[in-house]
Parts: C-alpha cells; sequence; structure tokens
C-alpha cells in the first residue's frame, strides 16, 4: 500500500489529499523505455484523483466536443479514422464518449464500457502538448513539447462533481477555491495556491528545447527529472514517490509508478526541438542587425547566453529584470531563472505570468526597467532576431 502525508499542489492549483485505502493501479501502458508512449499515454495511475475524487469522467460523459474544445482540449486527428472524422456530431456528448474510448484527446486516457467513461486520467501532454489545427481548430497531428496555452484548467476542475469532496476533505474553503480557478484563465495554473490562498497563476511551459537547459521550473527549483516528478506526483495525483525537505513533502507509494519512469520522459524530452519560425515571419536582414544589438547594446546575451540562450542554474532576483515577485517570493529559491529563447516565436504571451502580450512587449519592457536607451530601429531588429530564434 502507499504511504502519503498530504500531496501539495495540484496540476490545478489545489491541495490533493490521497487516503490510504484507495486502490493501486500496479502499471501503465507504456514500457520503461517508451519515453514517447510516456509522455502522451501514461496517468501514472492519477485516476484515483480524477475519476476517484474529482469525478472528471461524469463532466466528460455529458461534455460536447464542441464544449471541450471550448476549454482548450485537443484531438488527435491521427487516432480517428478519416471518414469517422468528417461525420462525427461535434455537438454530441456521446462523440465525446466515443474519441475518449479512441483515445483521440490529447493528455487525457479513458476506459469506456457500454458507452459510459468508467475510469480518467490525464497525461504530461494534456498541458505539454498541442495540434496543428489542420483539419479544425484544436483538431490535428498533436505538437508535443508545444505548451497548450488554448487549455483552461482553472475552468475545468472547478465544474468537477468533487470539487467539493475534495475541498472540504482538506479544509479549503470551496468558494475560494473555485474563484481562484474560474479566475486563472487559459493556459494558467497557480500550483502554489494551496499554500497560501493567494491566486498567481503561470503559464504553461513549452517542454521542447530543454536538452542542454540546466533548469526547468521559472524559479529554478530543479531539473528536467525533478519538476517531472513533482508534477506527476504533487499535481497529477499520481502514483509515484516524491520527497523534498525544503517544501515539506514527503510522499509515497509502493509500487511506485512514477521514478522508473523519468530517465525515458527525460530523453523524450531532451529529443523535442524547438520549432523553426515559419518563412517570411521574420525579416532576415533585420534580425542580422537584431542579433548585434542582442549581443552588444541590449546587453541581452549575458544572461541569454550560449546555444540554450539561458545562464540556469545561475538564478536572478526578481528586481534585476523587474518582474512580478509573486512566483518568486512563493518559491524556495525567490529567484527566477533566464528563459531559454528558441522557438519562443511560437508561444506568446512571454515572462512567467504573460505579462508581455508579444516579443515586441518584451523589448519594450527591458529597454525600460534596464534603461537601455535602444532607438526604435535597434528594438525593431532586436524583435525580429527574436523572431528568428
Amino acid at each position: 500500500m502507499r504511504r502519503t502525508r498530504t500531496i501539495l499542489g495540484s496540476a490545478l492549483g489545489l491541495i490533493i489529499g490521497c487516503g490510504d485505502n484507495q486502490p493501486v493501479q500496479q502499471s501503465g501502458p507504456c514500457a520503461e523505455t517508451d519515453g514517447e508512449c510516456i509522455f502522451r499515454h501514461d496517468t501514472f495511475g492519477d485516476e484515483q484523483l480524477w475519476t476517484d475524487t474529482l469525478r472528471l469522467h461524469e463532466l466528460v460523459q455529458g461534455l460536447s466536443p464542441t464544449k471541450a474544445l471550448g476549454v482548450g482540449l485537443k484531438v488527435d486527428a491521427s487516432a480517428v479514422p478519416a471518414n469517422v472524422l468528417a461525420s462525427a456530431d461535434l455537438e454530441d456528448p456521446a462523440t465525446t464518449v466515443a474519441l475518449i474510448e479512441l483515445n483521440a484527446v490529447v493528455g487525457v486516457r479513458g476506459t469506456v464500457e457500454a458507452g459510459r467513461i468508467t475510469r480518467i486520467g490525464i497525461t504530461c501532454a494534456l498541458c505539454h502538448s498541442t495540434v496543428d489545427n489542420a483539419v479544425a481548430p484544436g483538431i490535428g497531428a498533436r505538437l508535443d513539447g508545444w505548451p497548450n496555452r488554448d487549455l483552461n484548467p482553472g475552468a475545468i476542475i472547478a465544474l468537477t462533481p468533487g470539487l467539493g469532496t475534495m475541498t472540504a476533505s482538506l479544509g479549503v474553503d470551496q468558494a475560494t477555491a473555485r474563484t481562484a480557478l474560474e479566475s486563472w484563465g487559459p493556459g494558467r495554473y497557480d500550483a502554489r495556491f494551496n499554500q497560501d490562498t493567494e491566486s498567481h497563476p503561470v503559464l504553461l511551459p513549452p517542454a521542447y528545447g530543454l536538452a542542454d537547459v540546466a533548469l526547468e521550473t521559472y524559479t529554478g527549483e530543479g531539473p528536467v527529472s525533478y519538476w517531472n516528478a513533482y508534477v506527476a506526483v504533487t499535481q497529477m495525483g499520481a502514483q509515484g514517490t516524491f520527497v523534498d525537505e525544503k517544501l515539506g513533502i514527503d510522499i509515497r507509494h509502493e509500487p511506485d509508478r512514477v521514478t522508473p519512469m523519468l530517465p525515458a520522459l527525460r530523453d523524450y524530452q531532451f529529443s523535442l526541438q524547438p520549432p523553426a519560425p515559419p518563412a517570411g515571419s521574420f525579416d532576415v536582414a533585420s534580425a542580422q542587425r537584431g542579433k548585434l544589438v542582442f549581443d552588444g547594446a541590449a546587453g541581452c546575451a549575458t544572461c541569454h547566453a550560449g546555444s540554450s540562450f539561458t545562464d540556469a542554474p545561475k538564478l536572478h532576483a526578481p528586481s534585476e529584470t523587474g518582474m512580478s515577485t509573486d512566483e518568486a517570493r512563493r518559491s524556495v529559491t525567490g529567484m527566477y531563472r533566464t528563459t531559454p529563447l528558441r522557438g519562443a516565436w511560437s508561444h506568446p504571451p512571454y515572462f512567467h505570468d504573460g505579462s508581455a502580450a508579444t516579443l515586441a512587449d518584451v523589448v519594450t519592457h527591458y529597454n525600460t526597467v534596464l534603461a537601455l536607451g535602444l532607438t526604435e530601429p535597434q528594438r525593431v531588429d532586436l524583435e525580429h532576431y527574436l523572431r528568428s530564434l
């Protein structure tokens, strides 16, 4: 049987308490060496949270594909026969059930029996994959590693029938939790809400381009495998082990469904390359001039250094770059990691809290806060260089 204290923080920012009487799922669909499968399809046994506690399956059972797409869920077109997809009724909840049975909803894995969803869980891909919209908005080929900036996790969990059960068992005020969840909006969640009842959601980050990045989290708590374990166990509700004395977390499950999967999961994430900018999305000559500004007058390369465009594991105080202190002061480090820039064109908005809507806004922020004194042509060139990465 598994042993837990308290799981601090779910993927959607709540405390998750797991009782010792829940059944332990022994295995999942993926081999320990298959990182792609783990990323896309392994729930690590988190059905105990999403089904047994939150009763997400009841919500999804009555959700039409149109409504599901409206809260940012994505459909993997390759998992559905083309003729079936072409004729599917997107207003019928039965179509959603059929898509779940086909394992076609990105990041969601369910069991369907006689037209009813009986078990449901989530995977890494829910937040860290999207689709190319080749068939329709929200329906297309998978784009692993891309942050799902359309996903509204707060709205989804606020609608789950089991929200009251969970908050009551943990002594968290349900109205406070629901208000926070509903305020976060698409592409954001706050995994620290449970600790202080403040609400400062951050952007779901990309999971590509991490092969030579020392620290994965915005506040630099640890490398990729640390964060994968933290997310799986403390956010997804997985059957795994995660211990961090600094955070006061000591969670142990037997069998541990997470730890054996971490090496292959890391290797798959490291294989995900940043997407190349679309042809014609930036002016080449301007970008070339912008690189000179980046390396010279603007001093960007001081922190966004080397091929990874980050000086991690070095961390920076919020005051150094004019960032909001909220996320940093609520973390163990109290500081921020320099964000890698490759593929930045593909995931607006920017900064950990989404406070810069465009790359031009990023340039303007630093020009103002750091008193760089860049001219308008220099700012434009620097923006085009950032678009080119």
